[in-house]
């Protein structure tokens, strides 16, 4: 049993409906801030557990979960004159597997039979009267909440639903928030609680209401309860201090978890992560299908730590769904970049049908950039440090100053891997330019990038080289130098003397500058980066950085 597809209307900042399709195992959203990550995962945990906020929705129900968009366009209308039913919120979870049939009908949004549950909340009928008059009176400054029902019912059209009733269970895990400080306990209490069985459980409520005995009946609980009998009349009934009992299961508010004597919400809020997250995906009630929702897992972990996580994530994946945001590229390597679902203006985009060498090279290389490139708005791919910083100098030179990163250009070092990136890039339709050496040889250059140049060329792909081959007699010791590189190709342009104020030498013999240069690539780069100095830079540079 899974989810397969959330519909959501009018949360959050989501306006209108959004729909998510999603996958069975591992599956992983990526956006910038805002794009809207996190509402998803609230979404799924409030229709799933009732909970917003690590409170029951009943008690947490405020104009300000509804999309402030839509709020707003409602508040103008009546102002307006125009009559307009406030803006509701629902929240569709599409349910696959066996034993769903009560949950199937075409009580769903898009009127179609499938087995899912939905969460309205929306404008109860019963106040329409109420509400009319409040109109009437211009009396309507926000959202009439008070007005509201929330609303739980199955797509075969069932209302007495419950969060008990839901065949499917969520486990949020969030080790960035100190929202749900107070719940942390709470939660893992809760987990320890269903790999309980019945009969454990009548024993430790038995054992907690004995707690109650021990404690009424200590010498100082005694001396403390006749004082305050004592005392001036506070009740004509009996007043005393005891143990709360009052609810049948007293004993799980009172819970509370140790690690090594130390209360488990104390405890570094990374280890907390690992812990809520093992304990989830061990959960023993495996046919409950629970869904695990991870926010950004990174935070608050060591790389060591976080490669821990991850394994134990993937051991797992089979046989538990599992949805995670995260801005980390190392998280989203090592779990699969093909279960990668980009967010972008509310629409989604998957990394679908990458190749098995692809997948399995960001995997085990999990230290490269990918979402780097995947949420900047263009992406120049360069080898290294040195040619970064040039391209970047470049750039800021024929842009009065600006970084790239500052008009949503990310220049990202790969190494060897342009072919790799480009992979990710035209599956996304994203706009990438790759700045690359010749290296005395244009042919093999242009079989490497065939894919994308002539008649195979991409409208978001631009590779960019020179295609001169320059030549000379150095040689450093046995071997023959290399011309046709960034640094001989910037020193072609900009001449001995230029080069050696900027790197602060007196080189009379260009040889010796070459030598320089490639002993020193990283600093030669940082000064052309620093210098004050107008710098002529290749061709094939300039036509990297054109829009």
């Amino acid at each position: 049993m899974y989810i397969s597809k959330i519909n959501i209307e009018n949360f959050k900042s989501f306006k209108g409906s959004f729909k998510l399709f999603l996958d069975r195992g591992i599956n992983i959203v990526v956006g910038e801030n805002e794009a809207g990550k996190s509402t998803i995962i609230e979404a799924i945990h409030l229709t799933l557990s009732g909970l917003l906020n690590g409170k029951y929705l009943n008690n947490e129900l405020t104009q300000y979960i509804f999309n402030y968009e839509v709020v707003t366009e409602y508040l103008d209308n009546l102002n307006k004159g125009i009559n307009s039913m406030p803006p509701h919120i629902l929240i569709e979870i599409f349910i696959e597997g066996e034993d769903i049939s009560e949950f199937e009908g075409n009580g769903n949004s898009e009127k179609t039979n499938s087995s899912g549950i939905s969460l309205k909340i929306a404008f109860d009928e019963k106040y329409k009267k109420e509400y009319e008059d409040l109109i009437k009176i211009g009396g309507i400054k926000s959202l009439p909440i008070e007005y509201y029902n929330i609303l739980w019912s199955s797509f075969a059209r069932d209302e007495n639903i419950t969060i008990r009733t839901i065949p499917i269970k969520s486990a949020l895990i969030d080790s960035a928030s100190n929202k749900f400080q107070n719940g942390s306990d709470v939660y893992i209490s809760r987990i320890i609680k269903e790999f309980l069985e019945s009969n454990e459980i009548v024993e430790i409520s038995q054992s907690h209401r004995k707690m109650r005995d021990y404690f009424m009946e200590d010498d100082s609980i005694k001396k403390i309860n006749d004082k305050i009998k004592e005392a001036t009349k506070i009740s004509d009934k009996k007043v005393e201090i005891s143990v709360e009992l009052s609810s049948k299961n007293a004993w799980e508010n009172s819970l509370m978890t140790y690690l090594d004597d130390i209360p488990f919400h104390y405890i570094g809020k990374g280890e907390q992560c690992i812990i809520k997250t093992k304990l989830a995906l061990s959960h023993k009630k495996a046919k409950e299908a629970n869904i695990i929702l991870l926010e950004e897992p990174e935070n608050h972990l060591s790389h060591a730590k976080l490669n821990q996580l991850i394994s134990d994530i993937k051991k797992h994946s089979n046989d538990k769904q599992i949805l995670i945001s995260t801005h980390s590229s190392f998280v989203s390597n090592k779990l699969g970049l093909e279960h990668l679902i980009l967010l972008n203006n509310k629409k989604t985009i998957r990394l679908n049908n990458l190749s098995a060498d692809t997948k399995l090279f960001f995997e085990k290389l999990s230290g490269y950039d990918t979402l780097r490139m995947i949420l900047c708005k263009k992406a120049i791919l360069v080898e290294g440090d040195s040619d970064e910083l040039v391209v970047q100098r470049a750039f800021m030179d024929a842009n009065n100053g600006l970084l790239p990163i500052e008009k949503g250009i990310d220049v990202i070092s790969v190494g060897t891997s342009f072919l790799r990136f480009l992979e990710v890039a035209e599956k996304l339709e994203k706009n990438a330019i790759v700045v690359t050496d010749n290296d005395g040889d244009v042919n093999a250059l242009k079989l490497k990038y065939k894919k994308y140049l002539e008649a195979n060329k991409k409208h978001t792909i631009k590779i960019c080289f020179d295609d001169v081959i320059d030549s000379g007699n150095l040689k450093i010791r046995t071997k023959e130098f290399n011309y046709n590189t960034l640094e001989p190709k910037i020193l072609k342009e900009n001449g001995i003397s230029v080069m050696n104020k900027i790197f602060g030498k007196t080189f009379n013999d260009i040889d010796e500058m070459h030598k320089h240069m490639k002993s020193n690539k990283t600093d030669c780069a940082l000064k052309i980066f620093d210098s004050k100095d107008n710098i002529k830079f290749p061709q094939y540079i300039l036509d990297a950085i054109v829009d």
